[in-house]
């Protein structure tokens, strides 16, 4: 496991190199054709993440195993995109009528031959494993709409930090949540998700609880903050933008 995790330093090159920070610092954009001339760089990673067996990963401590399954999915993502690039504008039209680009089983993990969604939804969000909500700022999925694609790896001993750090910037962003009048205005992520931002993390039993955590980043005043808390303020989730989170 130990050299896996030097191989980060790897992921964090190519981040590094070939993904720019946007929007006031609030999101990234992808170069793709900067992943593509480094596309060896980013196979042997990824050759990296599939040596490492399920029970050596399960060795590790919790934040470490977050860690290596967030780098696993972002990385892979970015992957699927160059497999089909150029050409592409959006994830989505990855996907066919009967299965959507995330159900299709293309990654060699743990012995097996599996999804991005088999990563998000049946490892990180598993019940009971991590059960942190701030996951979803990490995850990226290669979209517009998304949270930032942040530019390093994940790690073990740094990642509540980082996770923090998302969290801040991705509600910090005021094409994607703000206040209008009386209601609250945020990202169809937290209605996709709402169930996760409702499972007592850090005492937080409902979304409008967990935002209300955040209400420097949303730039709420302690009033605001309170009849947030207290489920005084409507939410309105905006439209997701599935464009390709390319450079221009």
């Amino acid at each position: 496991m130990a050299s896996t995790l030097g191989a980060s330093n790897r992921w964090t090159s190519l981040l590094q190199a070939c993904v720019r920070a946007v929007d006031n610092d609030h999101s990234t954009a992808v170069d793709y054709d900067c992943f593509k001339t480094r596309q060896d760089e980013l196979d042997s990673y990824l050759d990296k993440l599939a040596s490492v067996s399920e029970a050596t990963l399960l060795r590790q401590d919790a934040n470490t195993q977050l860690a290596f399954l967030i780098n696993a999915y972002n990385a892979w993502t970015v992957k699927l995109i160059l497999n089909n690039w150029p050409g592409v504008e959006s994830i989505r039209d990855l996907g066919s009528l009967l299965r959507s680009p995330w159900k299709k089983s293309f990654i060699p993990l743990f012995g097996d031959t599996v999804s991005l969604d088999d990563i998000e939804h049946g490892m990180i969000r598993e019940d009971g494993r991590f059960d942190d909500p701030r996951i979803h700022f990490a995850v990226n999925c290669a979209s517009v709409g998304c949270p930032a694609l942040r530019r390093e790896a994940y790690r073990g001993a740094d990642i509540d930090r980082q996770l923090e750090e998302q969290t801040e910037s991705f509600l910090a962003d005021p094409s994607r949540n703000r206040l209008r009048g009386d209601e609250l205005e945020v990202s169809s992520i937290f209605k996709w998700y709402r169930g996760d931002f409702e499972k007592e993390w850090r005492g937080s039993t409902s979304l409008e609880q967990f935002l209300a955590r955040y209400s420097g980043s949303l730039e709420l005043s302690a009033a605001q903050a309170s009849e947030l808390s207290s489920g005084n303020i409507d939410l309105e989730f905006l439209d997701y933008d599935w464009r390709l989170n390319r450079t221009p």
